[in-house]
């Protein structure tokens, strides 16, 4: 399983998202590979997948996406049951993890 986070420069969010996805691998028992790319140009969003940042791209696909999500080079943020967040929460990433 590969599982990449898509960040712009300086995202607040990328090490809560960092933290959470690495915590939500151990929790479900599972070895994965991370790798964070820099989103920097507008070009590039569409053709990834990119809907703000951090977008968690879990073998190339991002879980977490709605259909009135539009590719944008903006900051994300993450409807949890504690409210809204920066990144999903460690339980919904198992979640997603484990399907």
């Amino acid at each position: 399983m590969e599982i990449t986070l898509l960040h712009v420069a300086d995202c607040p969010n990328l090490g809560l998202a960092r933290d959470r996805v690495t915590q939500a691998a151990e929790q479900a028992g599972l070895v994965v590979r991370v790798h964070e790319r820099l989103v920097s140009d507008l070009a590039e969003v569409a053709g990834l997948g990119f809907t703000g940042s951090p977008t968690i791209l879990i073998d190339g696909v991002d879980p977490f996406a709605t259909a009135d999500t539009i590719p944008s080079v903006a900051c994300r943020l993450y409807v949890t049951d504690d409210g809204v967040q920066g990144a999903p929460s460690i339980e919904e990433l198992v979640k997603v993890l484990q399907r």
